[in-house]
This record gives structure tokens, sequence and C-alpha cells, in this order.
């Protein structure tokens, strides 16, 4: 039951409430509200019956359709730390599509994405239809999803994953755009400030970043471990400048904007001024990146197009569709924080 404008009950209104004022069968009304009408009835056809039911405050009655169906709707979202802005986004797109399906999404941090998680619930395949895990070592979700859940991974290796279907985004790429841009600068001597995180994602970067340096003659890269945080960046990063005896680099590619930042700061407590001796690059395009100043150049990730594509990648596999997997596009954006080497260098 409803509250009319007078405060009386009215009752809830129902499909065929809706059927009878779009001019349509319940049948269409069902596939309509189920998100099943295409190829069965015609788009202006849902444009109504989504017109009626609107106008009408018609919800379907989703307990009665789960009991049918046997499903809870209700999809896990499992990623590394609620406190990265990234995986904000991841939620915000997975659950936006999440929505439209009459899902919900529950999600769930596992420390430093290694894992093993554990099961949130009494049961999780009692409790959820599928998981979503991002940036997710494979095995840390085993105790999850049992034998049993859909499981779709996110930036995550496909050739050694676990789900049914692995959505990336195109991270070879990001590092190939942020390589080229410092080379056709003319710098030559790089500093890779990489996550200390043992990771498919951050592997997929160093290597990519050795390929591509390696193209020309002369070129050094140094790599130098950091936890992902500011102040571990910043102590990494001071230790590596003041190394004597081994080339000063004039680049820092950073696997994350939340190292370099950690780097500006090394840079800052030596007297080195970016970009006029030293340029920095990022990736993720955070906040953070418009907060230092100079302004950092860095990858931007699509985090909640990622999530989308995702949880749309989930859905296809409950419905025994095939899911979308192909690597989402990044894209380079060059700020203040990049320039040419010192002459000296």
């Amino acid at each position: 039951m409803t509250s009319g404008t007078d405060g009386t009950a009215t009752a809830r209104p129902t499909s065929r409430d809706v059927a009878r004022a779009a001019g349509v069968s319940q049948a269409a009304v069902s596939l309509v509200m189920g998100d099943k009408w295409r190829g069965r009835v015609s788009p202006a056809t849902a444009e109504r019956v989504r017109a009626a039911a609107q106008q009408l405050g018609y919800r379907p009655n989703l307990a009665a359709r789960n009991l049918r169906l046997g499903r809870t709707r209700t999809a896990l979202l499992v990623v590394p730390a609620l406190t990265n802005e990234f995986f904000a986004g991841v939620y915000t797109g997975a659950a936006r599509v999440a929505a439209q399906h009459d899902f919900g999404v529950v999600l769930y941090p596992s420390p430093d994405g290694v894992g093993p998680a554990r099961d949130p619930f009494p049961s999780a395949t009692a409790a959820l239809d599928g998981v979503l895990a991002s940036s997710m070592a494979a095995g840390a979700v085993t105790a999850l999803r049992g034998d049993g859940l859909p499981l779709v991974m996110l930036d995550s290796d496909p050739d050694g994953s676990l789900g049914a279907a692995t959505v990336n985004l195109d991270l070879t790429d990001g590092i190939r755009q942020i390589t080229d841009h410092l080379l056709a600068l003319g710098h030559r001597h790089f500093l890779h400030l990489a996550s200390a995180v043992d990771s498919w994602t951050f592997d997929v970067r160093a290597r990519e970043l050795a390929a591509r340096t390696a193209r020309l003659p002369d070129t050094t890269v140094r790599t130098v471990p950091s936890e992902l945080t500011v102040e571990d960046a910043l102590v990494a990063t001071e230790r590596a400048l003041r190394t004597s005896g081994l080339v000063r680099p004039t680049a820092i590619v950073c696997d994350d904007d939340k190292l370099a930042t950690g780097a500006y700061k090394a840079a800052r407590r030596l007297g080195l001024r970016i970009p006029d001796h030293l340029s920095v690059t990022g990736f993720d395009d955070l906040s953070l990146a418009t907060a230092v100043e100079p302004e950092l150049t860095t990858v931007r990730l699509p985090a909640e197009e990622f999530g989308e594509r995702g949880m749309a990648a989930l859905i296809a596999v409950l419905e025994g569709r095939e899911p979308e997997t192909a690597a989402l596009p990044v894209e380079l954006i060059v700020r203040g924080s990049t320039g040419r080497p010192p002459a000296a260098a």
C-alpha cells in the first residue's frame, strides 16, 4: 500500500495498471521492466512502458521475482582498499549498471589485493550471484566464490585468471604514452618508482617501460620499489637521488599518483625544481594530480567506465551471454611536471 496526497491509503500500482496505461500486455511490461525486451518489443513500446511505470510510481516486486529466479540479485565487488578514489569510481560505475538490472552491489575490501579474502557472509554462494574482483590476485578471491559463483576479474592477468571473464584497462598503452612523451622531450635516464605490491598490473608497467626505453641506445632505467604511500615514496626517491656513482635520472616514472607526490617532496628536500631539474609522471589521474604544483603529468584511467564494463560482463556471464572484454583505452594528460631535461644531463 502507498499513501495518497490526502493521507489515505492507496493500492500499490501493479504491472496490470502499467499495461493498461501503456496500452500493452502484462507480458510486455514484464519484459521491459526486467530489461529483456530487446528483440521482443519495439524501442518505442519499451519507452512507453517505462514512462507509464514512472508516472504511476510502479516498482517491480523484486522479492517475488527473485523467488521465482532462485537468485539474490546481489554481486560482491572486492577491492584492495576503500581509501583509493580509483576504486570508488569503479564501485560507482558498477553500481550504476547493477541498478539498471535490479542488482545490488556489496563493496568489500581485501587488504593489498593479495588475500586470501575472508567470506563476509556465512556462505557467499548462498548470499551472492557473482563476484567482481578489482586489481586482485586470482587466489585472493577463491574462498569467496568457492566452486559455484561466477567471477569476473578486473585489472588482472587474463592468462592466469580464474574468472569466467577478465576486463582490463590498456595499461601497456598508458606506459607507452608516458615513455614516448618523455623520450620525445629528450630524456634518456629514468628512475622507475615502482609499487612494491607483487601484482600483474604493476608488472605490466615495468615490462613496457623496460621494452620501450630499450629501443634507444644509451638509455637507462633504474627501478626502486616503494609501498603505495606518499611517505614511503619520499624516502625511496630521496635515497635513490642521493646515491652516488650512478647516472642521475632526469625523469621519474611513478606507478601511481601517490608515489609521484612522494617524489615531489623528495625533489623539494634536495633543492630540485620540477620540471627544470627533474620531470615526474604519475598514473591514475587522482585528485592529487591537480593538487600539487606544478600539476602532474599522468595517465587518466576511466574508473567509472571500468566498473560499468565489469558489471556488464558479470551480468552477461550470469545470463549466458558473451561478455565484452576488450581493454578500455587510457589517456595521457600532459601537465606542468614534465619538460626537457637539464642541458647538462
